[in-house]
């Protein structure tokens, strides 16, 4: 099958069809050596391999310093991503072929492997290798996806071959040798099956626009079916909005169609029981205050993993209105949302105490802390006659007083309170919660200490903004102690600090910056040992206000 070029002018584009050929070449030449056995193909083999790094290498000059002097469109930057990424795997392919190569000296008989059809495996991989222009230049995702499918043939292939060579091994046969050697074969023709699925999602980039990979778009063709959506996803615009830190993959999809008046939707895939959750999450808020969540459209199960189609809600999250100049936006969120949380705290509150485990959730995360930041797992030190606690011994101080001091009553929370997870509706001036996976019966603390470090952690140090940023977070502070004074909640000060110093301490994991995750830190410290060096009455202890506020 002739091989066309691909339509990316310069030596780039000749290296990377140069390397397609002589990639396809190795292959098929690794098959001839496995059939017959010849010292000429295999010292050709070898002595291409040299070549194909040398392309390789050429290829990556020209993808990070080709356009160095010159800013590169979207399109071409995704174009030169997706030709690094092939390049690469088209190099892993022939060293797949290479070290199967190497393996054929350790089998008695070419014939022994053939017991295993191996020629099925390459015809697989050849006929993928040839679909690989065509897909790219074509932009022609029914051939990408085909590319893509390939490794799942080529490790139904090795895992056939693999109890096959297993339970010859268990027999205790004379050929031990000439079964390993031959699952070390079948294993790099199964892995080259690895890189044809990294190839074919490098073009699917290129056709989406975004990084995807298969198994996103199979549960997106899923999902799209179940609400009668037959669009072609080459015809949808899928915007990558954020990979979560719980492990879902978020994405805005929408007709890819300017004029469109379609509104667009939301598609969130991950696992199994945190999406099965986030609905019944969803469905319990929609019950209480209809309209605050987003609407579910469609739920798809696949194995262990879930995708789910949610109603795209219009306008800012309340971080960006934080962050924007016009006050009044804010001034008017700040009304709704304090009045939102009266109502939902109001109408959910039940009359049975609540732990917060604000102590036990930091020790949960205080290795990934050290490991991101190794010097704040402070060790106990001694000066003069003083000795100072360390972090281990601070945290179990404060769950002892934690435990003293339960909410006297639970209501329903979001779980994840962060500035970026409430929407403020443009057209109907309300507010609505998403990412709702951790919602459920607790303190209330748990929101209002998130919501206020989520304030405070924005890396942002310009004045103006800082000291808007301070007040809005003193503001917050106030609403939480009217709304405890009036619900007769003595105790709040006291978990709310033991609130906020387990979120400033989280927080620090996801920053790099030194002088800010240290500030971070220092107040979570000092939290703490204001706790446990409080010596009055726990009603009467109190937040001092600056510990939210930060001088920049």
């Amino acid at each position: 099958m002739p091989i066309a070029k691909i339509n990316l002018a310069g030596e780039i584009a000749n290296n990377l069809q140069l390397m397609l050929l002589e990639t396809t070449k190795q292959v098929s030449e690794t098959q001839k050596a496995l059939n017959s056995p010849d010292v000429e193909i295999v010292e050709k083999i070898l002595a291409r391999d040299d070549y194909i790094d040398n392309l390789k290498s050429a290829i990556e000059k020209e993808s990070f310093y080709g356009n160095i002097k010159e800013k590169p469109t979207k399109q071409k930057a995704d174009i030169m991503r997706s030709i690094y990424i092939i390049a690469n795997n088209l190099e892993r392919i022939a060293d797949f072929a290479v070290n199967i190569v190497r393996q054929m000296e350790y089998l008695e008989s070419m014939d022994f492997i053939h017991r295993f059809n191996p020629t099925s495996a390459f015809k697989e991989i050849l006929g993928t290798l040839r679909r690989i222009n065509k897909a790219f230049n074509q932009k022609d995702l029914n051939l990408a996806l085909r590319v893509c499918r390939s490794e799942v043939k080529l490790d139904e292939f090795f895992s056939a071959n693999f109890n096959l060579i297993m339970k010859e091994l268990r027999s205790g046969g004379e050929q031990t040798e000439n079964l390993v050697t031959t699952l070390f074969i079948l294993r790099y023709l199964e892995r080259i099956g690895d890189s044809l699925l990294n190839i074919g999602e490098a073009i699917i980039f290129v056709i989406v626009g975004e990084r995807v990979k298969i198994r996103h778009i199979e549960s997106l063709y899923d999902s799209m079916d179940s609400i009668n959506a037959k669009e072609s996803i080459d015809e949808l615009k899928i915007d990558s909005i954020l990979g979560t830190k719980s492990g879902c993959r978020i994405s805005r999809i929408q007709k890819n169609n300017g004029g469109s008046k379609e509104s667009p939707v939301i598609f969130k895939e991950g696992k199994l029981s945190k999406i099965e959750k986030e609905i019944q999450n969803i469905e319990k808020w929609d019950e209480l205050l209809p309209g605050l969540p987003p609407k579910v459209f469609s739920f798809q199960k696949k194995g262990r993993t879930a995708s789910v189609l949610l109603e795209f809600l219009e306008g800012p999250t309340l971080q960006i209105s934080l962050l924007d100049s016009s006050q009044e936006h804010l001034k008017e969120s700040t009304r709704l949302l304090k009045k939102l949380l009266t109502k939902i705290w109001s109408q959910t509150k039940e009359d049975n105490q609540v732990y917060p485990n604000f102590m036990k959730q930091l020790k949960l995360r205080t290795s990934d802390i050290c490991q991101a930041h190794p010097n704040f797992n402070l060790k106990p030190k001694q000066i003069g006659g003083l000795t100072t606690h360390s972090l281990e011994e601070l945290v179990n101080e404060c769950e002892k007083i934690e435990k003293k001091h339960p909410s006297p009553f639970s209501v329903w929370t979001h779980g994840d309170f962060n500035l970026d997870n409430i929407i403020v509706s443009n057209k109907k001036n309300n507010i609505h919660f998403i990412d709702l996976y951790r919602s459920k019966r607790q303190d209330y603390t748990q929101d209002i200490s998130v919501f206020l470090v989520s304030i405070f952690r924005i890396p942002i140090f310009t004045t103006e903004i800082r000291e808007r940023m301070n007040h809005f977070a003193l503001d917050f502070l106030e609403f939480g102690r009217d709304f405890a004074k009036k619900n007769n909640d003595v105790f709040f000060e006291i978990r709310l600090a033991l609130g906020l110093s387990r979120s400033f301490f989280t927080s620090t994991r996801f920053e790099f910056d030194k002088k800010f995750s240290q500030t971070m830190q220092q107040r979570a410290l000092y939290l703490m040992e204001k706790i446990v060096s409080h010596k009055g009455p726990w009603e009467e202890f109190k937040i001092i206000p600056k510990v939210l506020t930060y001088i920049y």
